[in-house]
């Protein structure tokens, strides 16, 4: 079981961060890529055995109209816009998955995460992107954990596609059933609960919940399991959920 954050979110940034968790999944690679020289000094500066897990860049998921675009730090030429994201399998997003690979690459990520945005919704046309898309890029070795948001991906139909084309489904498990990857692989990315889910906070309950229905039973059969925060206080629930449940050895389970 690998826990951690989405972001350094603790006090005294990447350092401090380095001393509590062994993983991270950076959320800033969505919105600009860093240099690659910038990549290799986060690399250099994490311990050994630290885990970088990344968002890929936006471009490659999210229309030019989406506001993410206003912290890029480029603005797309607008005879390019219905050429970019929704991973149409275009030049453009070609190149956004290239320069997303390379940064994956210079920090040893094994997982990118893929984050598709609300309005990308199930259809024939969407499907055939999809496999156009990902039956054309270059992977070398990289997992891809895909996030799709509209409610109109049932589960039966994500299942299906996600085995074809050999991607991990990133979901909340409170939200979605999980479901594991060819490579055995469960990646959760926990977006809190109730009417204001960013503002959640778990409570001790919600973690006994998330170790005994959706970590253990794939534990027992040595699953991989990834568990990330992406709430107000994911630094405190990271940690109380390691507290709780991480020393918890093998023979245990």
């Amino acid at each position: 079981m690998k826990v951690g954050c989405c972001g350094f979110a603790i006090k005294g940034g990447m350092r401090a961060y380095f001393k509590t968790f062994r993983l991270v999944e950076l959320q800033s690679t969505f919105y600009k890529l860093p240099k690659p020289e910038t990549a290799k000094r986060w690399r250099e500066k994490a311990p050994e055995g630290f885990e970088f897990t990344m968002k890929a860049f936006q471009g490659l998921t999210h229309p030019t109209t989406s506001p993410t675009w206003r912290r890029a730090g480029f603005k797309p030429d607008p005879s390019m816009a219905s050429r970019i994201g929704f991973l149409k399998p275009s030049e453009e997003n070609f190149l956004f998955w290239e320069k997303t690979r390379h940064i994956a690459k210079v920090l040893g990520a094994k997982i990118i995460v893929i984050q598709c945005p609300p309005t990308f919704a199930y259809s024939e046309g969407s499907v055939s992107d999809l496999r156009s898309f990902f039956n054309s890029i270059r992977r070398d070795g990289l997992l891809l954990a895909l996030e799709l948001r509209n409610p109109s991906w049932s589960l039966e139909r994500t299942k299906r596609l996600l085995e074809e084309l050999s991607l991990i489904l990133a979901l909340d498990p409170f939200k979605m059933s999980p479901m594991v990857s060819k490579d055995g692989i469960l990646y959760y990315r926990l977006h809190g609960l109730g009417p204001r889910p960013y503002a959640y906070r778990y409570t001790e309950e919600d973690m006994r919940r998330l170790y005994f229905d959706f970590v253990r039973p794939f534990l027992k059969v040595d699953k991989e399991i990834y568990v990330l925060w992406n709430n107000i206080s994911m630094a405190h629930d990271a940690k109380l959920f390691l507290e709780l449940y991480g020393s918890i050895s093998d023979a245990q389970v």
